[in-house]
């Protein structure tokens, strides 16, 4: 695992002197959309909603990976099953986080304590964006996510990096579980 660390790192630092800026590709726009959904999103939305987007997220996963009439259906649709998978996955998030939003669970992950605290929307906001990237490049064809660079296929779509990105907002989300604080 700490070699694991450590080759992400380095593909991280490699990744980040390679950044051509008068020719912008995909993993230039991916680490793009990284930095600014890290920190304004997280910021305007608050702590609570971000947990509500996070839970809605998971949720969309689990039903959209265990789903068993995905297969036949993307054979009649013309983006095939990325196409299907990827639709099925973004009406499922937007639909859960809109419904998830009017219930009571909103209000009980703790929107009595406000926004919370700084750290925990910064925190929780680049878990977020990281979780997101994952699981749509997740769906990509292999075709697709071959012409990505190597650093951003091993930091966010391979084995490691989905496993990472899966369990960490998990931790996120429980590390502020007791603030009171709302910087």
């Amino acid at each position: 695992m700490e070699d694991q660390i450590a080759n992400a790192a380095q593909s991280a630092t490699s990744a980040a002197q390679q950044i051509n800026w008068a020719n912008p590709n995909w993993d230039l726009f991916l680490i793009l959309f990284f930095v600014v959904a890290s920190l304004l999103y997280g910021i305007s939305l608050g702590r609570d909603r971000l947990i509500v987007i996070m839970v809605s997220v998971y949720m969309a996963l689990a039903v959209v990976s265990f789903i068993p009439f995905i297969q036949p259906v993307a054979s009649g649709v013309a983006g095939g099953l990325f196409a299907v998978r990827m639709t099925a996955f973004l009406g499922l998030f937007i639909l859960l986080f809109f419904f998830l939003s009017q219930t009571a669970l909103l209000s009980a992950l703790g929107s009595k304590i406000g926004r919370g605290p700084i750290w925990h929307i910064m925190l929780l906001s680049i878990l977020h964006a990281g979780l997101l990237i994952s699981v749509t490049l997740s769906f990509f064809p292999q075709s697709i996510t071959d012409a990505l660079s190597v650093s951003t296929r091993n930091f966010f779509i391979s084995d490691f990096a989905k496993a990472v990105w899966i369990i960490l907002p998990i931790f996120g989300m429980m590390l502020g579980k007791g603030d009171k604080d709302s910087d």
